[in-house]
């Protein structure tokens, strides 16, 4: 919280409680009438905004002209994406406020029941996690008018202490003079409370309110309320604003998105077609590659049977079949299949000369027909990716979103419960389709999918009517969006056991959409069995799914876990009731609506005033000079159009890290990083296309072939897939020597500051000061914090190392010690980063690796965990399975650049499950390659591709990646096998003939 940077630290401030009237015969005790607020904010109105500016342009945030008006000295916005921890992120921060500032008095304020739930959710399941990191635990409540007791323990503490109030509650008991039992009780006098006030209770510790969701909260009697609870200052936490304030952290859709921090989405659409000639049914259910024969398309259609009676069944035809032949109807002579394309949206042309796509249905369909392609669509999908995860130990759960609860569950004259279509329809598909997913090896998936019936895999979470009865949730006018308190038990209070195994629940029928606050982390498929009229807003349907997911153990699957995998795992499905084109395009449009303010042009207003750190640490304001060099490298490198907007070569360039260098000789050489960083910020509508992709119609066998069985691979693969632990040994003499030359050189502290106001006191008005002045002061004494430091424990804490080692250090480099006294908790901060920094450049040069004792990866690891996507994969033939996926355009050309060259016999893209352990993370190489003997100096070889090898691309972690993977495999390997990382094919036969 940078925006309070110069506020000293201090405790929370003592003082005496109003304790109200003792009861005659009571017992008291004088420390009762301790009590304990947060201390002022000591920074004049100009600091603030000084550093609300900075913080906002470091943000690439418009700066505010003046500070927002409000409760309390600030008012802050924080804008986060759903789905991307804001709860976590507004717990964290009251942490780090209690330990930079001392502020300990909180109150958190939520629009719904629900999202209060989650709250008070989430704050037990953190309760370990933050005593971990800060040694602590937050008191939390939420509040409840008939226990005002809580208040006065909320006043007591002195440490971190955290009320939760919803919106509801507000809207009874926080009006004043309302009528209401509640109202009576908050602002009137009561004998059972002492005869105290409870807001003036709850006044007098001067609490922070984090306001979540700001924008369904702005009444008059909400904003009422909160100003009477006297706040210090209030932070707002939204994805959509509608107030605005200061700004000073921005988290969009499009953020998100590129930040892995939600799941990614993926569309599969269906469109009816009218074609001439036929008014029957067909469906294109999808196309089918095997490496044992040509492409098939999947098709419903009608088919007679033996009885006489016709009913709908999927088919697989190839090229030259007939659909009349198949199905014994003549409706469907002309039907001859000449063609299957699997690639775009996958096809399927007749000898008529009709052509349809994939997930097209034609001829004569209802409604209930495409809902029960729908239903059967998601159950597909979730039991692939069900498939995908259950190893990993994740859940899987799908949601449907339904109009009317009748067409789900059904009551007859007695009151019994009967089944809907839905119930009748999924069941239905769900016994059909298990079957096609359970092998006859007795795995524990298979073991899995027997456990259960049909009818124990879903429930409906309805609203409750006083007889007991589901019933339609209500909804607001205009809305489709639910807030019943009496819906969705398991999904909001019971969420551990619906993410458990043992649950048999995995898909979930609910009325309306559900409203923020009823999210499931593992929900992976949303299908729509509305009608296509719906107003409910596309991200409203697809955020309940946007939560990175969990595992069994309630561990986050997120980008710090899984690396590069993340999006492979989090991946959501929407099964839509329109066309593919229809549903993103409303989706695109939406998102676009949502996302902040951005510059999409590169201009001189954009670059001037903007603050970088420059190569060697500092900061570095751009100025007229600097700004007219970057747009002349921008326009001599293609790289902006004449109106200023990005070219497709940037961003070309950029996805393939083969950005245009500056020459060393370049003023603004230096600026580099932070220039490129700047560029990078200016935004391209057309990236919220890639934010959505259609769900591949194309399923395809990719199973390994007799290259990985060739011996020549099986020589190289033995070598490479054992499993092996690091040790780091360095000296700590070398260790202390590093760190106190660079924090000699380096090491730089911020004085703090304190405000002095003087005010004359009005004569009419004696409580009102006028003619304030203010005065800023350096703080020049460590006793300018009432709080005692433990230097020497924190550095060794941050940093791992010994307090022996920490005292060496600090003795080493004499008067910069000193440098303490300015701002402790700087001194300390820069420190730990300063010796981290050092023990990482000698990471490579310390480290030895050793097999453990554990089997070493088998043939397993190249089963592939997801769908293989044929529009993102290319067929070669010298590969270990018949298709290569990749995930860049350089990635494909260092593929087909391997197909082609006459040296290479046998490669393999590695999976990621083969990882090598470093101490900033695992580590996956990409390529394995055998080259023909005597071609090459080196037969074998282990790859690593890099879009570019420039030092500035290329360092930090994923230089010690590589660093230490080359000194793995270039010292257990034999003479013919040698690791590299390379940029580019073009360079591979070099660098294989000259490794030594």
């Amino acid at each position: 919280m940078n925006v309070f940077r110069g506020q000293p630290k201090r405790d929370p401030k003592h003082y005496r409680r109003d304790i109200g009237r003792i009861a005659q015969g009571s017992i008291f005790f004088e420390d009762e009438e301790d009590g304990y607020r947060n201390a002022d904010v000591e920074l004049d109105k100009k600091q603030l905004l000084d550093n609300i500016r900075e913080m906002q342009i470091r943000n690439q945030i418009v700066p505010s002209t003046s500070l927002a008006l409000g409760h309390g000295v600030v008012n802050l916005d924080i804008e986060m994406e759903t789905g991307t921890g804001k709860t976590y992120v507004y717990i964290k921060t009251m942490f780090e406020l209690n330990k930079q500032y001392g502020w300990s008095k909180f109150i958190i304020v939520v629009p719904s029941i629900a999202i209060r739930e989650g709250v008070a959710k989430s704050f037990s399941m953190l309760e370990d996690h933050f005593m971990e990191h800060y040694g602590k635990k937050a008191r939390w409540f939420v509040y409840n008018s008939s226990n005002l007791n809580q208040l006065d323990q909320f006043s007591q503490d002195s440490g971190i202490s955290v009320m939760i109030i919803n919106i509801q509650a507000f809207a009874t008991s926080m009006k004043e003079g309302g009528k209401s039992k509640e109202s009576r009780i908050i602002y009137s006098k009561r004998d059972e409370f002492g005869s105290r006030r409870p807001i003036d209770v709850i006044a007098a510790n001067r609490p922070i309110i984090i306001m979540d969701e700001p924008q369904k909260m702005e009444g008059a009697a909400t904003q009422s309320a909160l100003a009477k609870f006297k706040p210090l200052f209030v932070l707002n936490y939204s994805a959509t604003h509608k107030t605005k304030h200061d700004t000073i952290y921005a988290l969009d859709a499009y953020d998100a998105y590129k930040e892995q921090l939600v799941k990614r989405i993926q569309v599969q659409g269906f469109e009816v077609r009218n074609l001439k000639g036929t008014s029957k049914y067909m469906y294109i259910d999808g196309i089918v590659l095997s490496p044992n024969h040509a492409p098939e398309v999947r098709i419903e259609l009608e088919c007679k049977r033996k009885d006489g009676s016709i009913r709908r069944e999927i088919r697989k035809f190839g090229v030259n079949d007939s659909l009349a032949a198949a199905s014994g109807l003549a409706q469907y002579n002309d039907f001859v299949i000449t063609d299957i394309n699997p690639r775009g949206r996958g096809s399927v042309t007749f000898l008529n000369g009709d052509t349809l796509y994939c997930g097209e249905v034609v001829g004569d369909t209802n409604e209930e027909a495409m809902q029960r392609v729908q239903i059967r669509q998601t159950i597909i999908a979730h039991l692939q990716k069900e498939n995908e995860l259950f190893n990993r130990g994740i859940k899987c759960l799908s949601l449907f979103f339904i109009d009317e609860v009748s067409h789900y569950r059904l009551y007859d004259d007695e009151g019994n419960e009967v089944k809907g279509k839905f119930q009748k329809i999924f069941e239905e598909e769900y016994a059909r389709i298990i079957n096609d997913f359970i092998t006859v090896f007795d795995t524990p998936y298979d073991n899995y999918l027997r456990s259960f019936k049909p009818c124990e895999t879903h429930k409906g979470y309805f609203s409750i009517d006083k007889k007991g009865r589901t019933v339609n949730s209500e909804t607001k006018r205009g809305s489709d969006i639910s807030d019943d308190i009496s819906a969705y038990d398991l999904i909001l209070k019971n969420k551990e056991r619906l993410l458990s195994f043992e649950e048999p629940t995995r898909f979930i029928f609910s009325h309306s959409a559900l409203r923020e606050g009823w999210d499931n982390p593992n929900v992976f498929q949303i299908c729509t069995l509305r009608h296509s009229n719906s107003t409910t807003a596309k991200r409203q349907e697809v955020g309940r799914g946007l939560r990175i997911c969990v595992d069994m153990n309630g561990i986050r699957q997120d980008k710090e876990l899984l690396g590069d995998d993340v999006h492979e795992v989090n991946q959501l499905t929407v099964i839509a009731n329109e066309s593919y084109t229809d549903f993103t395009t409303a989706l695109q449009r939406e998102t676009r609506e949502a996302l902040r303010n951005r510059v999409t042009a590169a201009s001189q207003d954009y670059f001037i005033g903007k603050v970088v750190v420059d190569s060697n640490g500092e900061k570095h304001t751009i100025d007229l000079m600097d700004t007219t060099l970057i747009l002349g490298y921008l326009y001599q490198s293609g790289y902006i159009t004449r109106n200023g907007n990005l070219t497709p070569k940037y961003h070309a360039d950029a996805k393939a890290d083969e950005l245009m260098i500056l020459p060393e000789d370049s003023p603004i050489k230096k600026i580099e990083i932070g220039m490129q960083k700047l560029i990078a910020g200016i935004f391209n509508p057309k990236v919220l296309e890639e934010m959505v992709e259609e769900v591949s119609p194309t399923t395809a066998a990719n199973e390994l072939n007799n290259n990985f069985t060739d011996k020549r691979f099986q020589k190289l693969w033995n070598e490479i897939n054992h499993k092996y632990v690091y040790t780091v040994h360095y000296d700590s003499e070398e260790l202390i020597e590093k760190a106190i030359a660079n924090l000699k050189k380096n090491l730089t502290v911020t004085k703090l500051q304190y405000v002095m106001v003087t005010g004359d006191q009005d004569k009419e008005n004696v409580t009102e000061f006028g003619n304030t002045k203010s005065t800023t002061r350096e703080l020049t004494d460590i006793s300018t914090s009432s709080v005692p430091y433990d230097v020497v424990g924190d550095i060794a804490k941050g940093a791992r190392l010994t307090r022996r080692t920490v005292v060496k250090i600090l003795k080493g480099i004499g008067i910069k010690a000193l440098l303490f006294k300015n701002n402790p908790e700087e001194f300390i901060r820069n420190v730990i980063k300063t010796i981290r920094a050092e023990k990482a450049t000698m990471i490579v040069d310390h480290i030895t690796y050793n097999p453990t004792k554990a089997d070493p990866y088998d043939s397993t690891i190249f089963v592939p965990e997801h769908r293989l996507n044929v529009n993102k994969a290319v067929e070669l033939s010298k590969h270990i399975t018949p298709y290569v996926a990749y995930d860049s355009d350089e990635e494909k050309k260092f593929a087909q650049g391997l197909e082609g060259a006459r040296e290479v016999l046998i490669f393999a893209k590695l999976p990621r499950k083969l990882k090598i352990p470093t101490p900033v993370g695992y580590y996956a190489p990409d390529w394995a390659i055998v080259f023909e003997e005597g071609a090459v100096r080196h037969v074998f070889f282990v790859a690593e591709t890099k879009g570019s090898l420039d030092k500035m691309e290329l360092r930090g972690v994923e230089l010690a990646k590589t660093e230490c993977a080359k000194r793995l495999f270039n010292s257990i390997s034999t003479n013919t096998t040698r690791y590299g990382v390379v940029d580019k094919f073009d360079k591979l036969y070099d660098i294989i003939n000259g490794i030594d």
